[in-house]
């Protein structure tokens, strides 16, 4: 065999190995699976966001079916008395910027892994059908109120400082019916338990037995923001971030909005 063939037959043989190493290297991994998400996350969140945080996770488990999302749904003050006593939960959704930033300042959520999400409006509503009540003025003419205890109802404290502005407290406070959270307040209303009730606007939109007679002016108030934020100590990181984004998303800002939420 002379030198030219001899090279040639040499390149023919690199070239037949070269091939049959690629026919066997692995074929590159399904991207997908990479980046599938999975694991149980706790969110405590205000019992006003019940019905749309449910139909928004309806919508995130589309994207994400092998994450379970669990719900602890209360008053956001109990909510924050529960996180910082060692309660689990991987993200906190408050109706109440002072609860939230207690938790913050906590040390248990960093600044940076927050976001006011949400508004809501302060309404008075009564039985459906009732006349007794027409506005928050009328309320002296009422024999039971309903209200969230303002020490960790946010509504409550929020209605607590409007009464105060509209300078109608004296006349009032003694009929108070104190209630854990925004939707026991509604159910008082509905069950005539009492003869009106201070919730928030949402909650307002889910009842049939109840009718809205008056809204609080948003200068009798603190502003009703909903602050989100994910916890600093989660065994799940990547299915609290993949959450946490989802609710910000115009999909779900779609959700809150028919729920009668404002976007911030």
């Amino acid at each position: 065999m002379n030198f030219m063939n001899s090279l040639k037959y040499t390149a023919l043989l690199l070239f037949v190995f070269v091939m049959a190493a690629c026919g066997n290297e692995k074929p590159p991994e399904d991207s997908a699976a990479e980046e599938t998400v999975e694991g149980t996350i706790t969110v405590s969140a205000a019992a006003s966001l019940v019905d749309a945080l449910e139909e928004v996770t309806e919508h995130f488990n589309e994207e994400y079916p092998e994450v379970q999302v669990d719900f602890n749904f209360g008053g956001s003050g109990a909510l924050m008395q529960q996180i910082v006593q060692g309660a689990p939960a991987d993200l906190f959704f408050s109706a109440n910027e002072s609860h939230f930033e207690e938790v913050v300042e906590e040390g248990y959520i960093d600044e940076e892994n927050t976001v006011d999400l949400l508004r809501n409006e302060i309404v008075l509503v009564v039985p459906e059908g009732s006349s007794e009540v027409s506005s928050f003025d009328d309320l002296k003419n009422a024999d039971r109120i309903g209200i969230g205890n303002p020490e960790s109802v946010p509504a409550g404290e929020y209605g607590m400082e409007a009464f105060e502005n509209m300078d109608i407290m004296e006349e009032i406070e003694s009929k108070f019916i104190f209630a854990t959270d925004v939707r026991q307040v509604l159910n008082y209303v509905e069950t005539e338990n009492v003869d009106a009730g201070v919730v928030y606007h949402t909650d307002a939109l889910t009842s049939d037995g109840t009718e809205v007679v008056d809204t609080a002016p948003e200068d009798s108030h603190s502003p009703v923001i909903y602050p989100l934020g994910t916890l600093n100590d989660t065994d799940n990181p990547e299915a609290q971030r993949a959450f946490y984004e989802f609710v910000q998303s115009e999909e779900a800002g779609e959700v809150f909005n028919e729920y009668g939420f404002i976007i911030e």
